[in-house]
């Protein structure tokens, strides 16, 4: 039962999202950009997000109470649920609402500032894309043969899966900023702007259910992979008995709590 914490993956991802952000603040004040805007609100909610994960996972790591005689595992679960509700509000809905106040009143960028969206958006393409290779390469020996999909879908642990969706739309969104201020700036026609902005949102928002889903069946209580099953039954098989009911549900990425009904042979 791999619990790989990612911790690595997550500081990585806050010391490029808190840089990104300043500069897309900056590109923003000088150009009005509203891309530009909803990318740095995007990176100040997935910044949020890592400071939640490393609350949660330290959190998480007190030791079990009277109160509470499993432990805190659970704790990095409502913490990485948490994130899909702030991906959601402050990323996703702002956007979102940012679009249709640019698309209601277009602009289009100008003035002696205009190549600096252009010089951050490509600066910011490339730390997140680091940030994106470290995440990919914690997660790789805890992925071992999976797919990334079914990693994400499995993965017991949310850190990683969390910081490579987040990387992931992070370099999506900063593409489609980079096709709206593009074209704003070929054209001249602030729509361009909007339609980049509205794609951001959408995509926030589509990754925040991801999330929201993912997240949410780990709070419910997920069962030990069927690898991990496999490795128990073998464990608690012996001699004259057999394994009538076999219930397992994860406390947190590396507690397991195993319920068993045995029959018994009579000799």
């Amino acid at each position: 039962m791999s619990a790989g914490g990612g911790t690595t993956a997550v500081v990585a991802a806050l010391a490029a999202n808190l840089s990104i952000a300043a500069m897309k603040f900056i590109a923003f004040a000088l150009t009005a950009s509203s891309s530009m805007l909803a990318e740095a609100i995007h990176s100040v909610a997935d910044s949020g997000n890592q400071l939640l994960l490393l609350v949660g996972g330290k959190r998480a790591a007190r030791q079990a109470s009277p109160q509470h005689p499993f432990g805190y595992g659970r704790e990095r679960y409502i913490y990485a649920f948490i994130v899909s509700i702030v991906l959601f509000s402050v990323g996703g809905l702002f956007a979102l609402f940012e679009a249709w106040d640019k698309f209601q009143h277009p602009h289009g960028i100008e003035g002696p500032w205009w190549w600096v969206p252009l010089v951050i958006l490509v600066g910011s393409i490339i730390a997140e894309g680091l940030s994106f290779r470290t995440a990919l390469r914690e997660a790789g020996p805890v992925r071992g043969t999976q797919s990334w999909v079914s990693y994400i879908r499995t993965s017991k642990q949310p850190e990683l899966p969390v910081v490579l969706l987040e990387d992931f739309g992070a370099l999506i969104g900063l593409a489609c900023a980079l096709f709206g201020v593009s074209l704003t700036l070929i054209t001249g026609d602030g729509v361009w702007d909007a339609a980049g902005t509205a794609l951001i949102g959408l995509l926030l928002v589509a990754i925040a259910a991801v999330l929201a889903l993912e997240t949410s069946s780990l709070l419910l209580g997920e069962a030990a992979t069927a690898a991990d099953l496999a490795k128990i039954e073998a464990a608690l098989a012996s001699d004259g008995t057999r394994i009538i009911h076999l219930r397992t549900m994860h406390l947190g990425p590396a507690e397991l709590l195993v319920g068993a009904t045995f029959g018994v042979s009579r000799g």
